[in-house]
């Protein structure tokens, strides 16, 4: 059973705290425990009551007559809402109460209906993006267990390997060669898959290395196919201390591809980027890039 902080909650559902203890005060509709030093704690019930009121407010429904609702009439109703079609931070809340249970059934309504809806690219961009970065903070914290993340990591793993198996393999006019591939160490592959699926969506030629590639291999890999354009994502590996060494030796090895960086160890980091490498902010510039 997780713990989580009233931050928690508020970052996981968009209730700031302190609408979160008027409730509590006013209407009893939560019951926190408290530390020694009277400090709320939250658990996993807790934090998927407070998305099913989030889900309910949006649809119109009042504080005061959800605090009356009884358990099995609040989990009727937000059903019946689930199965509209619902906006982008609502099914952000639906996802994360798939993750907190465990619920591979739930979470594949989830892709697939958005998927129909929105398209896989876009439902990908913004669902399933800004779902991983609100549990990758929760995740720091330690409020997220590793079963939990790894649930629901595989099971994203698992649809973007399909997505990509089931594109045509045809290139365009110009098609521009990428190899893809994560720093030695770096095993968080979701960012650099999808990676592979935008670009082979716009009909490039991708060389896939996928996860922990030493560098004499990357060099290998590079020597063999040439490519116009070296793309990785570093989330944890190379470490804050050794990143800038990390891009000067990219730049240095590989001076004839352009390399694009992305992942939360160089965007917005004070990164100095030599003339051969730009930094992705947000997979849209991919996209762009991609596109051309």
């Amino acid at each position: 059973m997780s713990i989580y902080s009233i931050k928690d909650l508020e970052q996981l559902s968009g209730i700031k705290a302190h609408t979160l203890r008027i409730w509590e005060q006013r209407y009893d509709i939560l019951k926190p425990e408290r530390t020694d030093t009277n400090i709320r704690t939250y658990d996993n019930n807790d934090l998927k009551l407070v998305l099913n009121i989030a889900l309910l407010k949006a649809h119109g429904h009042k504080i005061s007559e959800i605090s009356k609702m009884a358990s099995d009439d609040m989990s009727k109703e937000v059903l019946l809402i689930s199965e509209k079609q619902l906006s982008y931070p609502e099914q952000i809340h639906a996802l994360t109460i798939s993750m907190l249970d465990l619920d591979e059934e739930r979470f594949e309504k989830i892709i697939s209906t958005n998927t129909l809806q929105f398209g896989f690219e876009n439902m990908m961009i913004n669902i399933i993006f800004p779902f991983l970065s609100r549990i990758g903070t929760l995740w720091v914290t330690g409020s997220v267990n590793p079963a939990q993340e790894h649930f629901i990591a595989n099971l994203i793993r698992q649809k973007l390997i399909v997505a990509i198996d089931g594109q045509l393999p045809s290139l365009r006019v110009g098609a521009k060669k990428y190899l893809l591939f994560l720093p030695e160490g770096e095993m968080h592959e979701i960012s650099l898959l999808f990676a592979n699926y935008i670009i082979r969506s716009r009909h490039n030629k991708v060389i896939y290395l996928g996860q922990s590639l030493p560098f004499s291999e990357l060099t290998f890999a590079h020597k063999v196919h040439k490519p116009d354009y070296l793309l990785t994502i570093i989330t944890a590996v190379p470490s804050q201390d050794e990143v800038q060494k990390y891009v000067y030796r990219l730049a240095k090895e590989f001076p004839d591809s352009k390399i694009l960086l992305s992942g939360q160890q160089v965007v917005a980091q004070d990164i100095i980027c030599p003339d051969n490498v730009d930094i992705l902010p947000q997979i849209n510039h991919l996209v762009s890039i991609a596109s051309e």
